[in-house]
């Protein structure tokens, strides 16, 4: 087992190592529903859900398949897992708010297929987590990946009251937010271990 304290997996998984602006996992969402803010609080929430149901799922199934001997089934395993999970959740969000299953549109659905989710479940079993370090990890990656997107969010809407250049409108100037936020997230390198 890991003996990383659990402060520390957190820090490193919100800030240091943002799965969306230091691994670059999860950008389709991260451009896509990073429009408006209240959508994109949302969207991060449901993301931290399914984060921490597939991790601590993630966990058991990998020594399940320790036990049996058949880690080789790890990765279709918690693919699995990871699609049932958010179809719960997108029942859920259909059920409870209409208004935001429509606002998230097809980015709802598009949680089964996002990497970041996936690297979580393998990062944490490449790095031999116990049960409540991966749920910690959990909440850090997606506490860090709704950070990334309140960002965005924040940032493209006050873009849209200032004038830019017709080159850069559109995805241009979101990606080169995307850039700046990516570099200035680089400067958290030294804080944790």
């Amino acid at each position: 087992m890991n003996s990383d304290p659990l402060w520390s997996i957190f820090l490193n998984a919100a800030l240091v190592n943002n799965f969306v602006l230091a691994y670059f996992l999860g950008i389709c969402p991260f451009l896509g529903v990073s429009g408006k803010l209240t959508t994109a609080t949302r969207m991060g929430l449901a993301v931290t859900f399914v984060m921490v149901i597939a991790s601590a799922a993630a966990y058991l199934i990998h020594g399940l398949l320790v036990w049996l001997n058949v880690e080789f089934l790890q990765l279709i395993s918690y693919i699995v897992v990871i699609a049932g999970t958010v179809q719960l959740v997108e029942m859920f969000i259909r059920k409870a708010s209409p208004a935001l299953f429509r606002a998230l549109g097809i980015f709802l659905p598009l949680i089964t297929t996002n990497c970041a989710i996936l690297g979580l479940a393998l990062f944490q079993t490449n790095r031999g987590y116990g049960l409540l370090q991966c749920l910690v990890f959990a909440l850090g990656a997606g506490a860090g990946f709704t950070l990334a997107l309140v960002l965005m969010a924040g940032l493209r809407e006050k873009l849209e009251l200032v004038t830019v250049p017709q080159l850069a409108k559109g995805t241009a100037v979101s990606l080169m937010l995307a850039g700046i936020l990516s570099l200035t997230f680089m400067g958290f390198a030294g804080i944790a271990v």
